[in-house]
């Protein structure tokens, strides 16, 4: 009962520092997803560190993420007319030129798996802050607020069709727990969602959402298991315990990782192309 009630609070907790961050207005959505993208990296290199042969500098990779992070902000929302991509790349290219003076054995794996955090963490991040202004004009923090609440339905669909249906392994290789049954059971939920959120936003017609809805369940769910093909070939269970009985900030950020740049594109079509 205590587990369930810690998983509970800390689960909403969590909830709500993202919704209200995201409501409150675009400047707590810098602050408080800049934070998210910092500590995932975090987490993201703690593990890969582990592996041996690695020694990416946290620190700097940290910075580096929150730089790209505030450049897409400031890009996307037009706040400044400077460039800001430009400060981003100058430090990457720090970074890389550092490792002359780090003097480690790997130096090769070390810049490798510094990109490689920078692309599939936190550049997903990043590419929140255009979802948040897509239409170029203004901010849009409700559409932010269904790519993660999709999400979630999908989580809590796949979960209750699963534990009460499911019998045919979806990768079993990879995650021995979801099933087709729990996956077919999120894409109806998350239907369900895409029909609440046409009703709020006009932007996007019925069938329009409804393919939001189904991108954000296939991308989330191989977000998903790109997560759990990492934390099986490091053999840990959670990326972290930031967030207690829900492990760590990736664990819980896992399909927004390959939702969100899905996402992008799609809602860069619809925007640019039709709207």
């Amino acid at each position: 009962m205590n587990d369930f009630l810690t998983r509970t609070l800390s689960g909403s907790l969590f909830v709500l520092l993202v919704v209200g961050s995201i409501i409150l207005s675009p400047y707590t959505f810098l602050v408080v997803f800049a934070a998210f993208a910092m500590m995932s990296v975090r987490e993201f290199h703690k593990l890969t560190n582990k592996a041996g042969e690695v020694e990416v500098s946290i620190p700097l990779s940290m910075v580096a993420s929150a730089l790209l992070f505030a450049s897409s902000f400031l890009h996307a929302s037009k706040l400044i007319h400077y460039p800001v991509f430009e400060v981003y790349g100058l430090f990457v290219i720090i970074v890389l030129v550092s490792e002359l003076f780090r003097k480690k054995a790997n130096s090769i794996h070390n810049w490798a798996y510094f990109i490689l955090g920078q692309i599939l963490i936190a550049l997903p991040f990043a590419l929140l802050s255009f979802i948040g202004h897509i239409d170029h004009v203004m901010y849009k923090p409700l559409i932010l607020i269904a790519v993660f609440v999709t999400i979630w339905v999908n989580d809590t669909g796949a979960y209750l069709f699963g534990i009460t249906f499911g019998k045919h392994r979806l990768f079993e290789r990879i995650s021995p727990k979801k099933s087709w049954e729990g996956f077919f059971g999120g894409a109806l939920a998350a239907l369900a969602s895409g029909y609440v959120f046409s009703l709020f936003i006009p932007e996007l017609s019925l069938f329009e959402w409804f393919l939001f809805s189904e991108i954000i369940v296939i991308s989330g769910t191989f977000g998903d298991l790109i997560e759990s093909l990492l934390k099986r070939t490091l053999h840990v269970k959670d990326s972290g315990n930031a967030i207690p009985g829900h492990g760590g900030f990736l664990d819980r950020f896992d399909s927004m990782l390959l939702a969100a740049p899905v996402i992008f594109i799609y809602l860069s079509f619809i925007f640019l192309i039709y709207k």
